[in-house]
């Protein structure tokens, strides 16, 4: 790690060159040096080993640092996590989504959107039509039923089935299309498919001429939380390219909007 700049040489008046050397010490913290001695940390920000000793102190001591005293060693802390959180849970879904949506939408050509999980529906929060003259018809605030539509099927296979089964108890399950399922069993056996493979696409589901694809978002904790699509049509995309490189343009895109949300690869268990 390079030498930051000593916050104690600063000619800002209104620096707290404690404060600031603090964080240098929690930002000395990384993957590959995951402990440190009171001397490895002061060499990491370019102090003397006496300097840091009442830093890291107070980082122990406030939650920031924790100390082993058999190595004699500290270690970032659990309110480190707590932070960052924080910062992630404060950030709009919408807004950390909106970039990659527009690039995954430029990227394919088809229309690209965000949706959420309410009940039994799938509510639109974003939409990025396409450039061409043929666009998706849906709106920002749109509901369609879940088990009809990709989105709506990703949000659902990342139930677990005994959640699955509660929300459509006594539910009548209209049909849109023909592989549209209209019963229990076969809403479970989709979630299921659709688990194992980590997307979902149809031709002609929801709407005729209209066939779409979608991955899940999730969030630091590993739990979906959103999903995204493409809608494209139906005449101009083929069954193997929408289950081909169009379901791994939109799975990259969410796998990088995952990760703006603080995921890191583990998944929450259904």
């Amino acid at each position: 790690m390079g030498k930051q700049a000593d916050p104690s040489a600063s000619e800002d008046r209104y620096l707290v060159p404690g404060l600031a050397r603090g964080l240098e010490v929690l930002r000395a913290f990384t993957a590959e040096r995951r402990r440190m001695t009171l001397t490895e940390m002061g060499q990491a920000v370019g102090v003397t080993r006496s300097a840091v000793f009442r830093i890291a102190y107070t980082l122990d001591q406030l939650g920031f640092l924790t100390y082993d005293a058999r190595t004699r060693t500290y270690a970032l802390g659990p309110q480190v996590l707590r932070l960052g959180y924080g910062y992630l849970a404060s950030r709009d879904l919408v807004e950390v989504a909106l970039s990659h949506l527009e690039s995954l939408r430029d990227r394919s050509g088809w229309s690209a959107h965000l949706g959420v999980l309410e009940g039994r529906e799938v509510v639109y929060l974003a939409r990025l039509p396409t450039r061409r003259s043929l666009s998706s018809v849906v709106q920002v605030g749109t509901r369609l039923p879940a088990h009809a539509t990709t989105m709506g099927r990703v949000l659902l296979a990342a139930l677990a089935p005994a959640d699955l089964r509660a929300l459509y108890a006594g539910t009548e399950l209209t049909a849109h299309g023909a592989s549209t399922p209209t019963t229990l069993p076969a809403l479970l056996a989709q979630a299921e498919r659709d688990r194992a493979a980590g997307f979902a696409a149809h031709v002609a589901g929801f709407e005729a001429g209209v066939a779409s694809v979608a991955a899940p978002l999730r969030d630091v904790t590993g739990a979906t939380v959103a999903a995204i699509n493409l809608s494209t049509v139906a005449l101009l995309t083929s069954e193997e390219e929408l289950r081909g490189p169009l379901a791994e343009e939109v799975s990259a895109a969410a796998a990088r909007i995952s990760l703006a949300l603080g995921f890191t690869g583990t998944a929450a268990a259904a």
